[in-house]
């Protein structure tokens, strides 16, 4: 698949997710088989650039692979704005968000509540294709609610306005998370638009992977809550639709060398103190296998210090093994 000018190693994909797809996620998940890693959302409004937070979430320029930016907001002016500024931070692909259902984002107009207004999407999308020259992509859920799902009319504006690839969630703004991801729509949005479709929701096993591409015609998939935990599901995903066969499991060797190095990574980029909180989350998602009665997490979501976090994950594997 490509994406304007770049060509993706794979057309499995990680999906943005805000406090998730951080530089150190990305970069592990793309050097297990991600064909392209989107940011984490960036709000549009300047306003709110200076915060650690946002200053992080420009750092772009040192990135290994194809450098996909996430921008959120419902001003075309400032959304073209913002896309320019993250250009001019090394970005070589903005996305923007119009499927993000958190109620602070849509109460702006913004995420998936742009859905119910097609003229704003239009402008939104024309204002940022027109301001950069770099591809702009899109992503949306299938509409506002069951009754306004209008997933196809979106996937054409954006087609006639400029955007190089459309990836759609197969939910609802309503339905958030809950229930089943369907891809009827996403099925309808690939027959109606000529550009490249990313199919995402619910894909959680290399079978589901197969069957979504097949019955949608979604040129990529996109993981998201998948990868938590499990960044290795890219290249499981990547072989068993090549191949049709399951690759083995990673040994426990490398799991604790991944996740290790992945500690040791958000300690660097976040600082002692904001690393070790970061860590915190990433090693429960990590540990949900392994450490079912919780014992483990208990123990290290009280750690303070990046060292004792780092002993205690070599103490837990030296035992394991």
């Amino acid at each position: 698949m490509n994406i304007g000018p770049y060509q993706l190693a794979s057309n499995v994909m990680l999906a943005p997710m805000a406090g998730i797809t951080d530089q150190p996620f990305r970069q592990l998940c793309c050097s297990l088989g991600a064909g392209l890693a989107v940011s984490e959302m960036m709000s549009a409004n300047p306003k709110v650039w200076q915060t650690e937070k946002s200053k992080r979430r420009l750092l772009h320029s040192a990135e290994a692979g194809i450098r996909s930016v996430q921008i959120a907001g419902s001003d075309p002016d400032e959304m073209a704005y913002a896309a320019q500024v993250n250009v001019e931070h090394g970005a070589q692909i903005i996305d923007i968000n119009m499927g993000c259902p958190a109620k602070k984002v849509n109460k702006k107009l913004a995420g998936s509540a742009l859905l119910k207004e097609p003229p704003q999407v239009e402008a939104i999308v024309k204002a940022v294709v027109d301001a950069v020259d770099i591809p702009v992509t899109l992503k949306i859920r299938t509409g506002w609610c069951e009754n306004t799902r209008n997933g196809v009319e979106i996937a054409k504006i954006a087609e006639a306005n400029g955007i190089q690839s459309l990836a759609v969630h197969g939910r609802t703004r309503c339905d958030f998370y809950k229930g089943d991801a369907e891809y009827d729509t996403i099925k309808a949005i690939k027959k109606a638009i000529s550009i490249p479709v990313v199919a995402n929701g619910d894909i959680t096993t290399v079978e589901t992977a197969e069957r979504v591409l097949s019955y949608t015609g979604a040129d990529a998939i996109m993981i998201g809550r998948a990868a938590q935990g499990r960044p290795w599901i890219f290249r499981e995903m990547n072989h068993f639709l090549k191949t049709g066969t399951h690759m083995s499991a990673p040994s426990m060797e490398e799991k604790r060398s991944i996740l290790i190095g992945h500690v040791k990574e958000l300690h660097k980029f976040y600082g002692d103190f904001m690393g070790v909180r970061f860590a915190r989350k990433h090693v429960s998602w990590y540990m949900q296998v392994h450490d079912q009665d919780k014992a483990f997490r208990s123990i290290f979501n009280a750690l303070e210090s990046t060292n004792e976090q780092l002993d205690a994950l070599n103490l837990y594997f030296d035992n394991l093994t």
